[in-house]
């Protein structure tokens, strides 16, 4: 079958922000006005809709230590309330309705899982505050897997789709999830019979690849990162539109043969119907630290494509992407 090109640009998470009672970074009319005086905000928390050590983890905790650095805001801190593809979080943030003192991490991952978890809860009902970056994602198998080029794999994976599990660190309907959909669809397997297996997150997808649990992983390349420098596992290929200068060695699908480019995003939101001034306080930090250098230092470290929108911007983008995830996943029989 004749590859067909496919860009599915989405993505997940950025940095959130959760404040408590009166100490959060809009406890007073100061506290509020912290970014026009220069002050750092306080109280900030960073809420992340699922376990540690996944790309959302990676981001908010990566984020909190820039505004740290940068000294945007003090004492920040990160927690994770995981469950059902990161719409738990989700209720939680719909349920704080004008508490503009909290903010959560998000992505595709959230806009997928709110359809596949029929979740009461939906991204439109959030505040938008910023999307920050975009993420290639990568095709991976540890390092004594048979597949030593993509090639390889996508062979024995058209012999046997339903034989060859991958897994990924979100849910159906997550990026995780819709890369090796749209993988299949290029190479002309159908993405009904793709054996795929939902982890929650890349903290516990790294092990289940480790110990052979299943054939490959789909994901953001940044989660392994450290694990391909260790040498525990290897980059097939990536799936962006040009090699990443992270991983200078490894091919794109599309150099492979492979017609398809997928992107992934993250960015962040708020609860419903938050105060224009505490919007404001969320939207200056977030701005101050993509504009700060130690920002840049780490997008160039991670590999992550700078993808800086806000406010209204941002709602546009998320209001298409809610609309791109559900009709996809109609056609895949998940919504």
């Amino acid at each position: 079958m004749a590859t067909r090109r496919n860009l599915l640009v989405m993505g997940v998470a950025a940095a959130t922000a959760l404040a408590l009672g009166a100490c959060g970074a809009t406890a007073d009319k100061n506290e509020a006005g912290a970014g026009d005086s220069g002050k750092p905000a306080t109280g900030l928390r960073i809420m992340v809709p699922n376990s540690p050590g996944g790309g959302y983890d990676t981001t908010a905790r990566t984020a909190a230590k820039v505004m740290e650095d940068a000294k945007i805001a003090t004492g920040v801190q990160v927690f994770n309330l995981p469950g059902a593809g990161g719409t738990v979080g989700l209720q939680r943030t719909v349920n704080e309705k004008g508490n503009g003192k909290l903010a959560m991490q998000m992505g595709l991952g959230v806009v997928g899982a709110s359809y596949t978890s029929k979740s009461a809860a939906t991204l439109t009902q959030t505040t938008p505050l910023a999307k920050l970056i975009e993420e290639a994602g990568a095709i991976v198998v540890p390092k004594d897997s048979p597949y030593k080029t993509i090639n390889d794999l996508v062979t024995a994976w058209k012999a046997n789709p339903k034989g060859l599990a991958v897994g990924g660190g979100s849910s159906p309907g997550g990026p995780d999830h819709l890369l090796p959909m749209q993988l299949a669809k290029t190479v002309g397997i159908d993405p009904r019979q793709v054996n795929y297996v939902s982890y929650d997150g890349g903290g516990e997808l790294l092990p289940a690849l480790l110990g052979g649990k299943i054939a490959f992983g789909a994901s953001g390349f940044g989660e392994f990162l450290d694990q391909v420098e260790a040498g525990q596992i290897r980059v097939l290929a990536v799936t962006s539109e040009a090699p990443i200068d992270a991983l200078k060695d490894v091919p794109t699908l599309k150099s492979a043969g492979i017609d398809l480019v997928f992107t992934n995003w993250r960015g962040i939101v708020a609860p419903p119907e938050i105060s224009d001034a505490d919007k404001k306080v969320w939207i200056d930090a977030l701005t101050k630290m993509h504009e700060s250098e130690q920002w840049k230092a780490e997008l160039t470290k991670r590999g992550w494509t700078d993808a800086f929108i806000t406010g209204d911007e941002f709602a546009t983008f998320l209001t298409e992407q809610d609309k791109s995830v559900a009709d996809l996943l109609k056609q895949l029989g998940l919504a």
